[in-house]
């Protein structure tokens, strides 16, 4: 025997081997070595791979790591039906159900309840026991073939104990633990574990897919030509188990008696939740009540009918099997149809889809509008116009779509974005995820850039709305930002719309705003990922005027920027790009001409306060009386000497809870969070202001309670844009 042959039989030994390992630990719980040794063995066979790549086979264990090739997603067709489920929000329906499949047959029926996994659904199609694909569900009868992230997941099986071919379907999901891992690293935390694991499986390079530790439940085989080898459900679920699966041990069997689900499920030697019809409504609020404590994420049950040829002559609808339906836990509110989808210019040229919907109430408020992020975020849900969608309030402000609950009757495939700017027709370009207009001087981008940095949360130049903006741009009174200051207002009386009080009053919002400090005036400038906590982090180090950061970008220092906390790479180039751009450097020396701070000052003894919020982490959640936004109570914890953030982690130490808090307040009660209300938390707003001061006096609160406070508008009804 040469030495190619004895490298193969070695290559064949090693694949077996570690497949064995991987199944026993990632799917079955019962480590068969050490992780030593499985490290051994791994690094043998890569080498051996690497020496000759004709002994790298499909189903190779060293898949499991990911490639760092950039690859598309290219479309395949289903061979097999891919159909969302017909729905049911309460367990009477259920009920109607079962006796409306029953009614069907003269025989008596068995029935599968299983946890409805909320993750991403997939398709596993093996030939010959080999994965060859992992495609998305696309619109049904079309996905995306994701096979190379598919591979990274260990619990998938790479080659099957049977030289089958056969179809999976199943839900990749990341675990709770996991997620909340990821998340207290990320600047921007992901709203929930699908959408990480949704953009997981579609990163172009699978070596990136790879280091998420995706998991999946698998609930249904298909073999070729339909010729099922097996009678029922159950014996599908055993056989997908013994081919090296992981099914969910977590579901149930009901038939007319408890004796009888027993007896199916000994049939098949797998153990389950057993009962008659009549213990249906029991166990849906047994799974609703026992959600929370689950490792994973779930959004209802679905019930199948067992038996499969029954299920052969309910047949499907256009959209779903007949023989199936879900168990939803959220309310019916909380979906609407995709109408139509327009397109946004950002003040930065970022191109944004905007989702409009039929009105739906969420929240106790009518949501139309929802954003839809970028292209990316587009093709992770599979999008379509005419698209039936869940919607949610992520945070309880911002509108979102969750996911697809059933695709369009008309076939519309998934949505793409234009080519060319819809505002100033010029040709749009890629950056990393989102798509951008590249001219600084579309409308869109000049109106943005206005409109930001007048806001409440930069300038706080409040006489100056949206509408007002556009009718100085529209009318190129204003071209950008730094002609706010020199442009000539006043000349505005008489104009439509403007009366002497609201031009008086832009004119004293710009002159107060001179007095802005320069961590508000840097914040305003609206340089990609730079907000507030970033500017504070900024100053903090030492760059505490526009002259040192010059400096700092004049000699390119990205270490020095790179070492400062919530500073990432990312951000740094972001810096680097603006500062370096003439047209910001113009709209900074125009506004410093202009009299706006470009250096911090010193806080005088007198304006200190007390570090009561000192060691707290702090979180707000609803609407509160006394800030709008909220992000003015956030920013007073700062001045005591406290930390904030807009999501709620493990660090956490404070949720203040304003009116209509909504999952923030259910996550705090989870963690044992402290929750303060907004009166206590003005109480101790003021703690330390009060005590007596040396001079024998008691100075007022600085913080006073602004229900207790008239507002005086200045201006007539209709005055105002």
């Amino acid at each position: 025997m040469d030495n190619k042959d004895k490298l193969y039989n070695e290559t064949v030994d090693l694949n077996e081997k570690l497949l064995a390992y991987q199944k026993a630990y990632y799917v079955d719980a019962k480590p068969l070595v050490s992780d030593r040794e499985y490290d051994r063995l791994f690094d043998r066979l890569h080498l051996i791979e690497q020496s000759d790549s004709s002994l790298c086979f499909p189903s190779s264990p060293t898949h499991r790591v990911g490639s760092d090739l950039s690859s598309d997603f290219p479309e395949v067709i289903h061979t097999i039906p891919v159909l969302s489920l017909e729905k049911a929000y309460d367990t009477d329906l259920i009920h109607s159900w079962i006796e409306k499949c029953e009614s069907k047959e003269d025989t008596e029926l068995s029935f599968v309840l299983e946890q409805k996994i909320d993750g991403i659904s997939i398709v596993l199609y093996y030939e010959k026991g080999v994965l060859v694909r992992g495609v998305t569900r696309g619109n049904g009868a079309v996905g995306n073939d994701v096979t190379n992230n598919v591979k990274t997941i260990s619990s998938i099986p790479l080659k099957l104990s049977k030289k089958i071919d056969i179809a999976v379907r199943g839900e990749i999901y990341l675990p709770k633990n996991e997620f909340e891992k990821i998340n207290e690293t990320m600047e921007e935390p992901f709203a929930n574990p699908r959408n990480l694991c949704a953009g997981t499986i579609r990163r172009k390079k699978s070596s990136q897919t790879a280091k998420i530790p995706l998991n999946i439940f698998v609930y249904e085989g298909f073999w070729p030509n339909n010729e099922t080898p097996f009678n029922d459900h159950l014996e599908i679920l055993a056989e997908l188990k013994a081919l090296g699966f992981r099914i969910n041990p977590t579901f149930g069997v009901f038939c007319s008696t408890k004796i009888r689900a027993d007896e199916r499920l000994k049939n098949v030697g797998l153990e389950a939740i057993s009962g008659s019809y009549s213990d249906l409504p029991k166990q849906v609020e047994i799974q609703t009540n026992n959600r929370s404590s689950l490792q994973y994420e779930i959004d209802g049950l679905v019930m199948k009918v067992n038996e499969l040829k029954v299920r052969e002559k309910l047949g499907y609808t256009v959209h779903h099997p007949r023989w199936a339906i879900a168990y939803k836990f959220e309310s019916p509110q909380a979906e609407s149809i995709i109408k139509s989808i327009d397109v946004q210019v950002g003040r930065t040229g970022r191109i944004t889809p905007v989702a409009r919907i039929k009105a739906v109430l969420i929240g106790g408020s009518t949501v139309k509008n929802v954003t839809l992020h970028n292209q990316l975020y587009v093709d992770e849900l599979e999008l379509a116009i005419g698209d039936c969608v869940e919607v949610s309030k992520r945070g309880d402000v911002i509108p979102a779509v969750e996911r697809v609950v059933e695709k369009n009757e008309v076939g519309n495939t998934t949505y793409r974005l234009p080519s060319i700017c819809p505002v100033c027709d010029t040709p749009l370009i890629q950056r990393g995820a989102h798509t951008f207009c590249p001219n600084n001087s579309c409308p869109s981008q000049v109106l943005g850039r206005l409109e930001f940095f007048v806001a409440k949360a930069q300038m706080d130049i409040d006489s100056l709305g949206p509408k007002t903006l556009k009718y100085l741009v529209d009318k190129k009174i204003i071209t950008d930002v730094q002609d706010l200051y020199s442009a000539d207002i006043k000349s505005l009386v008489g104009q439509p719309r403007f009366g002497e009080k609201k031009v008086k009053a832009i004119m004293d919002g710009l002159e107060i705003s001179k007095k802005a400090p320069f961590s508000r005036v840097l914040t305003s400038l609206g340089i990609p990922e730079v907000g507030k906590k970033a500017v504070d982090m900024i100053i903090q180090s030492g760059l505490d005027s526009m002259d040192k950061i010059y400096e700092v970008v004049e000699r390119e220092d990205y270490d020095l920027l790179n070492e400062i906390p919530l500073i990432a790479h990312k951000t740094s180039e972001n810096i680097f790009q603006a500062l370096k751009d003439p047209a910001m450097r113009k709209r900074i020396e125009s506004l410093k001409l202009a009299g706006l701070s470009m250096m911090k000052r010193e806080v005088g003894d007198k304006e200190k306060l007390p570090q009561t919020f000192l060691d707290e982490v702090w979180c707000a959640t609803g609407s509160l009386d006394n800030f709008n936004p909220r992000t003015q109570a956030l920013e007073e914890i700062e001045k005591r000497g406290g930390r904030t953030g807009t999501a709620i982690t493990g660090k956490t130490t404070n949720l203040l809870l304003g009116k209509n808090g909504g999952s923030k307040k259910t996550k705090a009660e989870e963690l044992g969070i402290t929750i303060v209300e907004e009166d206590e938390f003005m109480k101790r707003l003021n703690e330390g202001l009060n005590k007596e001061s040396p001079e024998g006096e008691k100075p007022p609160n600085i913080i006073k309670n602004k229900k207790k406070e008239k507002k005086v508008d200045n201006f007539k009804q209709g005055e105002l844009f």
